[in-house]
């Protein structure tokens, strides 16, 4: 396929590889202009030119020359699969933000059970240490009533 504009058709191919999209820079390092064909069979039709190739009137080199409208239909592709991917990403983004809220929910459902195990083992330890004491004031009160029995007798 040639890259002149009188070309029908054809991908935008260099002597450096194939350019996918819209070429910003030739392979020359010249900038990329805008022309509209004044050829018969693709008469008004848009391309892309190298800036050199263009003012050096050259025709069927290897400076870069794409037609508007298949650079725009790659740029279309590349932007619909980059899109695609992105999606993605967000998916497994939300996969991994619902596991992480999953393994939130878990943890304060253990976190709650603990707390209420260890309270309820506080409080079986008050009421334990509680009756406990009642047991030592009685038996503190009995000794004292028979030491001051005894105090009286002797």
């Amino acid at each position: 396929m040639t890259n002149i504009s009188g070309a029908s058709s054809g991908s935008s191919t260099t002597r450096r590889g194939r350019v996918v999209g819209v070429p910003m820079v030739c392979w020359c390092g010249a900038d990329i202009v805008g022309k509209i064909s004044k050829s018969d069979p693709n008469p008004y039709r848009r391309y892309f030119r190298c800036a050199f190739a263009v003012s050096n009137k050259l025709m069927d080199d290897n400076h870069v020359f794409k037609w508007v409208d298949e650079a725009l239909l790659n740029e279309v592709d590349r932007l619909s699969s980059e899109a695609k991917r992105l999606e993605q990403m967000v998916r497994e983004s939300e996969i991994v933000f619902d596991g992480a809220e999953y393994e939130k929910m878990v943890f304060d459902k253990v976190l709650m059970k603990v707390e209420e195990e260890v309270f309820q083992k506080v409080e079986s330890v008050v009421s334990e240490s509680q009756r406990y004491m009642k047991k030592l004031m009685i038996v503190g009160i009995v000794v004292c009533m028979i030491v001051v029995g005894l105090g009286n007798f002797i």
